[in-house]
């Protein structure tokens, strides 16, 4: 499938089956890139030997290239702030680890990305604070800190732009990315996420971000609710981002690295027909852009 782009759908969006994801990723939508995020009801940092053996060897035989390491690095609350709204009760992606272990996530995060020959791993920005000023710099301090550390070992952080987390919006990421000059520190830009929190991602947001920064981009859509103010997701193509636009504009500004389908939608009954029907959607939305 000729692209600008490495064209990849998250794993457990089609299933916790990942062999059944890799053949429905590789066979069926005929990609060659996937991105890993959990599988067999475990997170991806959760696995033991015996299941990285096995999935690197189903990857072999699907021919699956890995995008990236879809960590919860950082999906936590800040320590001496107060508790965030955003703060789940449970596991969310079958990850559960405290603050504390988040040293633990990075070094296991990194050691997973070797052993899945990608370059980059995906993190976070704490629980969305109502009020993240007082906490700001020590936070920068510490996804620099993170950043670096990864730096050394060849592995470059992506921070994802997320509704519930500190930076959820275009506008926000441009500020962290600012204030977090690292190399090692990209953005992993969901259009999605960013409209969901009601900003206009689309020329407004995009145009805001430092377009060199750009080192991951997560697919989904979104559409507002009856009441006119809260959003659900959709398949792509079925809301209101305008995906057409943002892929021609990554394409201009010569973006090269993946566009991941990360489906959440769920409209279609099953996790796999969802993504079926949201990954119809992208494939759509690419061929008008040009970029597929």
């Amino acid at each position: 499938m000729s692209s600008p782009f490495r064209i990849a759908v998250i794993n457990d969006e089609v299933s916790q089956d990942f062999e059944r994801s890799c053949d429905v990723i590789a066979k069926e939508f005929g990609l060659e890139w996937i991105e890993l995020r959990g599988m067999w009801n475990k997170n991806l940092l959760h696995l033991d030997g015996k299941e990285v053996g096995e999935a690197r060897r189903i990857l072999e035989k699907y021919k699956l290239r890995v995008t990236d390491i879809a960590s919860p690095l950082f999906k936590v609350d800040w320590p001496g702030a107060p508790k965030s709204q955003y703060s789940p009760t449970g596991a969310q992606f079958n990850a559960d680890f405290t603050y504390d272990q988040q040293d633990e996530v990075l070094e296991r995060s990194i050691e997973l990305a070797k052993v899945f020959q990608t370059e980059r791993v995906r993190c976070f920005d704490f629980w969305r604070l109502e009020d993240a000023a007082p906490y700001r710099a020590a936070i920068n301090e510490k996804l620099l800190a993170a950043a670096g550390a990864a730096g050394k070992k060849g592995i470059t952080l992506l921070l994802e732009n997320e509704p519930a987390c500190n930076t959820s919006t275009a506008a926000e990421s441009a500020k962290v990315l600012a204030e977090v000059k690292s190399p090692y520190l990209l953005l992993n830009w969901d259009p999605g996420n960013a409209a969901s929190r009601g900003e206009k991602v689309y020329p407004e947001g995009y145009a805001l971000l430092p377009k060199e920064r750009i080192g991951h981009c997560h697919c989904k859509d979104v559409a507002k609710k009856p009441d006119g103010k809260n959003y659900d997701w959709a398949a792509m193509g079925r809301g209101i981002v305008d995906w057409t636009g943002q892929f021609a504009a990554l394409k201009r500004d010569g973006y090269r690295l993946a566009v991941s389908l990360e489906t959440h939608w769920r409209g279609a009954g099953t996790a796999e027909e969802s993504t079926r029907q949201s990954w119809a959607g992208m494939k759509d939305e690419l061929q008008k852009a040009g970029a597929l």
